[in-house]
């Protein structure tokens, strides 16, 4: 009886789990732009994640991030069928010049209760070598992004 018992419990765990989606990794940093870098660039580097299927390799782009971009999605955003993105997705941004050189980074991270009013995203502008400025919740690009709060703030993919 008490085998049977315990044997239904995990078996409600799993279930509850897969329901759940994807788990946010315990090595996931919070809302702080030299943690988030780390993670990016040495935990999980971007470069080796994916790309949404609609938005593949250089793109034409524009202001403020420049003529040509390139943007890498982890495996939680990518996984994503419609809006809300869970947390712990990350979206990021390879800002060029028109000669191609990367000239910033940007990247969205949606973060549980940073900012509930902007889609809990949390903002970074790096340069090249990982110095970022501005980072957090940065007018310019709420209210840019805003413009596709149905979309979950994402401008590149449509859900």
């Amino acid at each position: 009886m008490k085998q049977t018992v315990a044997a239904a419990w995990v078996l409600t765990v799993i279930l509850a789990l897969a329901l759940a989606g994807p788990a946010i990794a315990a090595d996931m940093p919070g809302p702080d732009p030299a943690a988030l870098w780390n993670y990016i660039t040495q935990v999980s580097p971007y470069q080796k994640w994916g790309m949404w299927p609609d938005h593949q390799g250089f793109q034409p782009g524009r202001a403020p991030h420049g003529p040509i971009h390139k943007v890498f999605v982890n495996e939680a955003a990518l996984k994503a069928e419609k809006p809300p993105l869970p947390y712990g997705s990350i979206q990021v941004k390879e800002n060029y010049t028109a000669d191609k050189k990367l000239a910033a980074i940007t990247v969205m991270y949606k973060v549980k209760g940073y900012n509930p009013g902007d889609g809990d995203w949390f903002w970074a502008k790096y340069s090249p070598d990982g110095k970022a400025e501005p980072f957090g919740k940065p007018a310019g690009c709420i209210s840019c992004h805003g413009t596709r709060a149905k979309n979950d703030f994402v401008l590149v993919h449509d859900f």
